[in-house]
């Protein structure tokens, strides 16, 4: 369900009434320059704030960092930036995720695959992460994440033939790996090359993992600052690790609390981490108010004060707004 309306930020709490609505007056510390009615200012903060991305930053004991974020999002009022193109991509890769899905409930309807159904905006808003992330220089991504949508994201993120699938769900052994390590197809991890849009290159591997869903975190936060310290990245800025997680998982596992404890220490820190929740509301079997007491999963994170970004899932066009700025 929404939550409820929050009465402290109606208008009337700051000494306004409904005579004052149509009546210009400076924003500030509002990040718009012009003057504009109090009406407009309400809308475009609701717009910023309340609608399908709302930010949490205001925990965040930096004021360069809380600027930072202001400057980016409240002149626009928050809103994406698309092209046509962008749009078509986002729309692409959306069909893609639904038709591969689709595929295996056919094909397979009786094998266990962790479906991604529902949340299919993570495969727009990962392909965005890559694109933005190699323009800003990064040369290298590495991915940790559960079984839920693995196939999926290792299938049209990270471009596993497809062929390789289809013979894992028939049982077929390829034969470099003829041997075999008995594994389940969604605890197997991929890397490749890829080239983006703009005709970078970066390494995307997402790493295997087992059915302790969140022990990877703190194996892939190692191999990110190992790489960096093999290409001299003094900065910690061109490999960057990406955990993804579900909402039970990120609360509830213990492992998750001490890997963002330790991000923060010089000896284990690798220049910050994006995690991405799928909060699909309910923690495997057990609905959240049974598995947690704060109000969000990502509450957390907010002991090492993370700028905390939640997208409704149901708009694609703001998971990838979220993940550029990210």
């Amino acid at each position: 369900p929404a939550p409820a309306r929050n009465p402290d930020l109606d208008y009337d709490e700051f000494g306004f009434t409904e005579a004052d609505l149509d009546r210009p007056l400076d924003p500030a510390p509002f990040q718009r320059r012009e003057r504009l009615p109090l009406r407009e200012l309400i809308g475009c903060l609701q717009a910023t704030y309340c609608r399908t991305f709302a930010v949490e930053y205001l925990h965040i004991q930096s004021r360069e960092q809380r600027q930072w974020l202001q400057e980016r999002m409240e002149p626009r009022c928050n809103t994406p930036e698309l092209s046509p193109d962008d749009r078509r991509a986002i729309l692409q890769q959306l069909v893609t995720a639904e038709g591969l899905e689709q595929f295996f409930q056919v094909k397979y309807p009786t094998a266990k695959r962790f479906s991604l159904e529902g949340s299919d905006a993570l495969i727009p808003l990962l392909h965005s992460l890559i694109e933005t992330g190699a323009a800003h220089g990064v040369a290298e991504m590495v991915f940790g994440m559960p079984h839920r949508g693995r196939l999926n994201v290792l299938s049209n993120v990270l471009g596993k033939p497809y062929e390789m699938l289809v013979s894992e769900f028939e049982g077929a052994l390829l034969a470099r790996e003829a041997t075999g390590d008995g594994d389940v197809k969604y605890h197997l991890g991929y890397s490749r090359d890829h080239a983006t849009a703009s005709g970078n290159s970066v390494h995307l591997s997402l790493a295997p993992n087992p059915s302790h869903l969140e022990a990877i975190n703190p194996v892939i936060e190692g191999m990110v600052r190992a790489k960096q310290n093999r290409l001299r990245d003094l900065e910690r800025a061109r490999v960057v690790p990406v955990l993804m997680h579900g909402d039970a998982a990120f609360t509830g596992q213990g492992v998750v609390a001490e890997t963002l404890w330790l991000s923060e220490l010089t000896g284990y820190r690798s220049g910050g981490t994006i995690h991405v929740i799928v909060n699909n509301q309910i923690g495997f079997t057990t609905p959240p108010d049974f598995y947690r007491f704060t109000g969000q999963p990502s509450d957390v994170a907010k002991v090492i004060q993370g700028p905390v970004f939640h997208v409704n899932g149901d708009d694609p066009e703001a998971a990838v707004h979220a993940a550029r700025l990210a």
